[in-house]
């Protein structure tokens, strides 16, 4: 396999991004023509109407946890520690990244969206506990 597939889940994540960044312009849009607000309120998002609101904070998230995510697959690349089982992970952190956005802008099910979120915490760290051992064996 080759290094360069670490890159996939990377590109996917940032797909995931600017899909968010869509949706929020299409909800804050929406709640505009709706009357539901004005423009102006915007400037500081303590209006902001739930659905817009939904979704700001959804592509707030994608700047969180995933900047662990980018670091540790950059990592790996650069060390030549993208084996399977680092994409194989990398997969699964989108996955739940994915997963989790699309409750959050949906139904916004906390039941839902947390265990989502911490199952995507705890496959970062693995990819983190990976790229020491990576590095403990160079």
């Amino acid at each position: 396999m080759s290094q360069t597939a670490i890159f996939w889940p990377m590109i996917v994540q940032t797909g995931l991004i600017y899909v968010i960044y869509y949706l929020s312009s299409v909800r804050r849009l929406g709640a505009v023509k709706s009357g539901a607000a004005r423009a102006g309120d915007f400037k500081l998002p303590f209006t902001e109407p739930a659905p817009s609101a939904t979704a700001i904070r959804s592509l707030a998230n994608q700047f969180e946890l995933p900047v662990l995510f980018y670091v540790v697959c950059l990592s790996l690349y650069v060390l030549n520690g993208a084996t399977l089982i680092a994409v194989l992970l990398a997969w699964a952190f989108v996955i739940t990244r994915i997963l989790h956005a699309a409750v959050h802008v949906t139904s916004n099910d906390l039941r839902l969206r947390r265990p989502l979120f911490l199952a995507g915490f705890a496959i970062n760290a693995l990819l983190w506990v990976w790229l020491a051992v990576w590095l403990l064996r160079l």
